[in-house]
């Protein structure tokens, strides 16, 4: 296998390397898991300059919990993406959850989705509780796609970096957040637009029943793991990825699950894709 090959394991498994008029992640949801020991931001970062290659007609929501926009601006560039033309051709729509300018400040600070939040009494006299006014978010997400021109609609991409962040964000509402995921997995069937998560696997590794990611894992059409090697650490390989593409209903039946099981190494300004055993 050439290199041109192993640096194409990853569309292969996603089917980018069809030739296809249409994004072959249209109305499709795509979760991507990761842990500390080994981050997909990588992954997320290629989907970014895949959807906004210059021969697609691609357009990206993101919204950011992890990052400000000059971090993906800084990474893309790398990889020979520019994000500020992108978002000046209204190709790139970024939604900064970290960074939110409040009326009468006259700087920027972290307050993250708490400016989604409102403080409600409950109607029995109990103490107060937090209600996340994810609606909000959502219906400017649902606005931008609206505004767009017809055809460009199918061809919207709505990213979340990262869900486990907004869970944080939401001082631990989970079904806020899964409501709000729903609202989201909404727009594919409404406008055929595709959704992209990324979120922290490890993070629930002390709840007893992982009721949320389990939740998110069953809406996903395509599941994407990151982890670290069995075999432990090694020089030239940072990793293991686990696709997991799920069957498709089609006229002559339902397709089998695909799963694609290959090591990577993140470089400086790519990263290498290769199977197991096949180096060295």
């Amino acid at each position: 296998m050439n290199d041109n090959q192993s640096l194409n394991l990853l569309d292969r498994a996603l089917g980018l390397d069809q030739q296809s008029r249409t994004w072959p992640l249209s109305g499709r949801v795509v979760l991507i898991e990761d842990c500390v020991e080994t981050t997909a931001s990588f992954v997320l970062h290629h989907l970014i300059k895949r959807s906004l290659s210059p021969n697609s007609s691609n357009v990206i929501v993101f919204v950011a919990f992890a990052n400000p926009f000059s971090h993906y601006d800084r990474v893309l560039r790398k990889l020979g993406c520019n994000l500020v033309t992108q978002r000046d051709n209204n190709r790139f729509f970024f939604f900064d959850m970290l960074m939110l300018q409040c009326p009468g400040e006259k700087f920027r600070f972290s307050i993250v989705l708490f400016c989604y939040i409102k403080i409600v009494s409950r109607p029995d006299g109990d103490e107060g509780k937090s209600e996340v006014g994810l609606v909000s978010l959502y219906e400017k997400i649902r606005k931008t796609i609206s505004l767009l021109p017809e055809d460009k609609k199918s061809h919207v991409t709505v990213m979340i970096d990262d869900i486990s962040l907004m869970e944080v964000a939401a001082n631990g509402a989970s079904d806020y957040v899964l409501d709000f995921l729903h609202y989201c997995h909404a727009l594919t069937s409404e406008f055929g637009c595709s959704l992209v998560t990324l979120n922290h696997e490890d993070i629930y590794s002390n709840t007893e029943t992982p009721t949320f990611i389990l939740q998110m894992e069953y809406l996903a059409d395509i599941l994407i793991k990151a982890e670290p090697l069995a075999t432990g650490l090694a020089a030239d390989v940072h990793g293991q990825l686990t696709v997991l593409n799920k069957a498709t209903s089609h006229a002559l039946g339902s397709s089998r699950n695909k799963v694609h099981n290959f090591h990577f190494k993140v470089k400086e300004n790519s990263v290498e894709y290769f199977y197991p055993g096949s180096r060295g």
